[in-house]
């Protein structure tokens, strides 16, 4: 069920974001997976990932209030709320809404590429940081220094398109001892990597990871809210 932002575009202001869609489903991935979620995705984002599924995301969209946000939020009536993209830190007043999330008692978090300084986010969000591997075509976009600010209620995710993805990302994990930081997420390019492979992987190596694969694409396919 998605709630589309209104017509009629305004003038961009501290306190307004362009919204791509408001909808409720279940959260797809991550720890909270299978969790009835409200997803707010916000539009615009400065990556080019071979395997992105959102490009709808890239452009488009409307200029809501964060006050007007929330009401679409509450409308929804979840008790979990994920803040999404595109990628939402690139816009400046995605940081004010997060922290109103966490105020009126919703259990939030932020899926981000990781590309962007995740420094001075509320504390009680839970931070979803991608660590984007060669495969996606964005590797050198990565900001090392998130994962200094990363902590237990965050998770680190790998998109896995190949073994040279694979190889690449256990290095990561061993390197930055990620795993004694915070939960890490291996999850497969939906069409580019057979889960079951990956599993097998995983498994092989004993890696102290969780594999995931995305739920909501098993249940609706490529379906835009949801």
């Amino acid at each position: 069920m998605s709630a589309q932002p209104a017509s009629g575009a305004q003038e961009a202001t501290d306190s307004r974001l362009r919204v791509t869609e408001i909808f409720y489903s279940l959260q797809g991935e991550s720890r909270s997976v299978g969790v009835p979620t409200v997803f707010v995705r916000l539009t615009g984002c400065p990556l080019r990932c071979g395997y992105c599924d959102t490009t709808y995301a890239f452009q488009g969209g409307e200029w809501y209030s964060i006050d007007a946000i929330l009401q679409q939020v509450r409308q929804l009536d979840a008790t979990h709320v994920t803040v999404t993209g595109g990628e939402p830190l690139a816009q400046k007043p995605c940081r004010a809404l997060l922290t109103k999330l966490c105020d009126q008692g919703y259990a939030v978090s932020l899926e981000t590429s990781g590309a962007l300084d995740i420094a001075g986010i509320d504390t009680r969000v839970s931070i979803v940081m991608d660590i984007k591997t060669p495969g996606s075509g964005e590797a050198e976009r990565n900001r090392w220094a998130n994962l200094e600010l990363l902590g237990s209620k965050d998770q680190v995710k790998f998109v896995i398109c190949d073994r040279a993805d694979y190889e690449w990302a256990r290095t990561v994990l061993a390197d930055y001892d990620l795993t004694a930081r915070s939960e890490v997420l291996f999850s497969p390019s939906h069409g580019h990597l057979d889960a079951r492979q990956l599993a097998e992987w995983i498994l092989e190596d004993h890696l102290g990871v969780r594999m995931q694969i995305q739920l909501h694409k098993l249940l609706w396919g490529e379906k835009p809210g949801r």
